[in-house]
């Protein structure tokens, strides 16, 4: 039988052999040491769920790496973390970022050093209120009680942005409160809350759950008539699209304001892991459209149009075929 010193001693050497096995795999380029921590969102949303199958992606694919999905309040949060090295990618929606590329909104005259490895799914803007609030037009939000998400996040911009787009003060003409998805979702539920917003893809799951758990006690109001003061103040970043019935089982279709989504890592990334972070979208796409289907709503010729947010030279080398 091994005595305890030397059970010690074998243990010592053991985990010096695995550490150095370790990094080996690494190699000595593997930046940051080889962990890489993705900025997400809500865990009801949909960048958590994308962000959590590309993380798998990248650990089991991309040699002495290895990736783990962080739940955020979403794209501002996500690009001060990202800035300040505590993440080393990020989801956000395109209009944050080109906010922090050109260091205007939240980011308050500070441009960030942020670049783009993909434009990839768009984001709907999901307007909900109760059905009993009588509730028909944006003007009718006036003195209501609105989630319009999580603090710092893109959807409390595009919230903020769509309410004086209708002429409502967001933070005067409403009681405005910021929460997080599954907390806005309860609080609706719980009758706390006349209105919410969230931007997402489709289907949400926080939203799906909130829509089918109570047939008929919320609806979706079309906000797709905003476009035209949101492009001439913010720019193309504002599309409109309609969110289908059947993705949520309303009467009808809702037309609604759509901006891309990109992701976004820092500028001093080196160059061959951004291209290689960028093949792997598109080499495993199949593997993240099994974790959700958005994923399958971007190419390799859409995913180079992150305009204004400039691509990484690692992305762009990837895109032109180097």
């Amino acid at each position: 039988m091994i005595g305890r010193p030397l059970r010690l001693v074998a243990t010592l050497l053991s985990a010096a052999l695995i550490a150095g096995c370790a990094n080996a795999d690494a190699g000595p380029q593997a930046w940051h040491g080889g962990r890489i921590f993705l900025a997400t969102g809500n865990t009801t949303g949909v960048y958590y769920q994308l962000g959590g199958g590309y993380a798998d992606v990248i650990s089991r694919h991309l040699p002495g790496y290895e990736a783990r999905a962080e739940p955020t309040g979403a794209s501002v949060e996500n690009i001060n973390r990202l800035s300040s090295g505590d993440m080393e990618i990020a989801f956000s929606l395109a209009d944050t970022a080109a906010d922090a590329v050109t260091g205007r909104g939240a980011f308050d005259g500070q441009s960030q050093p942020i670049r783009a490895l993909a434009r990839v799914y768009r984001n709907y803007t999901h307007v909900i209120v109760r059905a009993d609030g009588k509730i028909d037009s944006f003007g009718e939000l006036r003195g209501k009680r609105i989630s319009t998400g999580s603090p710092r996040s893109g959807t409390d911009t595009i919230a903020g942005r769509l309410l004086s787009a209708a002429g409502i003060d967001p933070d005067r003409d409403i009681q405005r409160v910021n929460l997080s998805l599954p907390e806005t979702v309860k609080q609706m539920r719980a009758g706390s809350l006349d209105a919410m917003f969230f931007s997402g893809g489709l289907p949400t799951p926080g939203i799906k759950d909130l829509l089918a758990e109570a047939p008929g006690m919320f609806r979706l109001l079309p906000a797709a008539d905003l476009v035209e003061p949101l492009t001439a103040r913010y720019g193309s970043v504002y599309t409109t699209a309609t969110l289908p019935a059947e993705v949520y089982g309303t009467p009808t279709a809702i037309p609604t304001i759509t901006v891309a989504n990109v992701i976004l890592v820092r500028a001093d990334m080196p160059d061959q892991l951004a291209y290689d972070l960028t093949r792997l979208l598109f080499t495993y796409q199949g593997e993240l459209i099994s974790v959700h289907p958005e994923a399958a709503n971007f190419t390799r010729e859409s995913g180079a149009g992150t305009e204004p947010i400039p691509l990484h030279p690692g992305a762009a080398q990837y895109y032109r075929g180097g």
